[in-house]
């Protein structure tokens, strides 16, 4: 008995002695939605933005990105991303830039209510070097960029993903997806081309048969009183160009006015203009010139706008191809420009040998394989002549807006197209995903 006793006696000081042990434990690290993703990117600058819309955090992020992704010796350049939160476990829209960013919540977001990541095309706007260095001004270099982010930011969103951008951003959309086709769940590229040659033919056929026989009609004589008026329309120009102090030495405003004229047709039927509002043979100079500067817009050619795309010139010039001038209506008219061509506009003393095999690539693929892509069009925009076009077998959406143009969205369809749009994307995402009707 003695000997139970004396047991009991040890296992109670025992445990008296383990209940005054000090544990130490590992402190919990609690960090702020800022501190992780300085966390994520260690040497990148984050400061907040201001919130707009559902968002209950805002960010820009500037990083450190490698000009060449396969050589970290070549050195980084300052790249800019605009990070809007609402929640880690939502869906997460990440939008492909095609030129410079300006941060604002795009359509797709709204229909989610998601997160969004607005990304920068390397070396335009904020992310453009001092001095640019051409030859890592690639789709692949790009691609690269926007392949990293992704990988380290679904370490902290783990919700569907979505990529989406407009015209060169939507291309830049379908070129992400035939590269890592599994990075998001669901690509939405809105107006986007895919163009075949330096200079596509297609965008010219489609100008001469989009509208009716009346309209281009128009547009050719509309062209020919530009040119003829030419002394007053100069005059116009240059008063014009005074006025908003624009300089024009990189091409001379004699040249502006040609190449406005040339360009006038695609612009017109790009961007949506009204037959009725063509001035007509009795116009004068200051009302054909108004009407030219609201289509196409003078300022395209004067010298900062020239500086600002020269990188979307070298890329077009290089690797994504761009369209070419019709000169048959006006060609008695021109005295400057005798062989138009949007080299011109493209940086000097710089490779420019294109690359045929680049977006064909890329059209073969979304074409034959590219699943999980909603594509957006509008009838009349000249860029949609170069649209892609998923062959039947291939799980993805083509909405063609009639008389749509370039603005295109998916707010512009009738209800019933837009309820079909919604239905496809719930269908791919899975009815975890809540979709927001837009309200019109």
């Amino acid at each position: 008995m003695k000997i139970y006793k004396s047991l009991l006696f040890f296992v109670l000081i025992s445990f008296s002695i383990a209940g005054c042990k000090t544990i130490k434990l590992e402190p919990v690290e609690i960090l702020t939605f800022k501190q992780k993703i300085e966390k994520l990117f260690p040497n990148a600058e984050v400061t907040k933005m201001e919130l707009t819309d559902h968002f209950t955090k805002a960010f820009q992020i500037v990083l450190d990105e490698p000009l060449d992704h396969k050589n970290p010796e070549a050195g980084t350049f300052k790249h800019y991303v605009y990070l809007s939160h609402i929640n880690e476990e939502k869906p997460t829209v990440i939008v492909t830039e095609g030129y410079n960013a300006v941060p604002r919540t795009y359509e797709l977001t709204k229909i989610f209510k998601g997160n969004q990541v607005q990304v920068e095309y390397r070396f335009y706007g904020k992310s453009r070097p001092d001095s640019i260095q051409w030859q890592y001004l690639k789709n692949d270099q790009a691609i690269e960029d926007y392949h990293k982010l992704v990988t380290k930011l679904k370490r902290l969103y783990t919700g569907k993903w979505i990529s989406t951008g407009i015209s060169k951003g939507g291309e830049t959309v379908l070129i992400y997806k035939s590269k890592y086709p599994w990075d998001v769940e669901v690509a939405v590229p809105y107006v986007a081309p895919l163009i075949n040659t330096q200079e596509d033919p297609k965008t010219e056929a489609h100008i001469k048969t989009v509208g009716s026989d009346k309209c281009r009609e128009k547009i050719t004589n509309f062209q020919r009183q530009a040119l003829i008026k030419r002394d007053s329309m100069l005059i116009e120009i240059f008063k014009y160009a005074k006025e908003k102090e624009m300089t024009f030495t990189e091409l001379s405003i004699d040249e502006a006015l040609e190449y406005a004229v040339l360009e006038f047709p695609f612009s017109f039927w790009q961007w949506g203009g009204s037959c009725d509002d063509i001035p007509n043979e009795t116009a004068s100079a200051k009302d054909i010139f108004d009407y030219i500067n609201k289509i196409v817009g003078i300022s395209f050619y004067n010298d900062k706008t020239y500086y600002d795309l020269l990188p979307s010139y070298y890329q077009h010039m290089t690797e994504l191809g761009y369209y070419g001038f019709d000169t048959t209506s006006v060609k008695d008219l021109i005295e400057v420009v005798d062989k138009p061509t949007n080299l011109r506009f493209a940086p000097k003393n710089v490779d420019l040998t294109y690359n045929p095999n680049y977006i064909k690539e890329v059209r073969d693929f979304v074409e034959n394989q590219g699943k999980k892509i909603l594509y957006i069009y509008g009838e009349y925009d000249t860029w949609g002549a170069c649209a892609p076009n998923p062959k039947p077998h291939v799980d993805a959406l083509k909405m063609v807006l009639k008389e749509g143009s370039h603005s295109t969205r998916i707010k512009h369809f009738s209800k019933e197209d837009q309820q079909r749009i919604y239905d496809k994307l719930q269908n791919w995402l899975g009815y975890s995903v809540t979709i927001y009707p837009l309200e019109n």
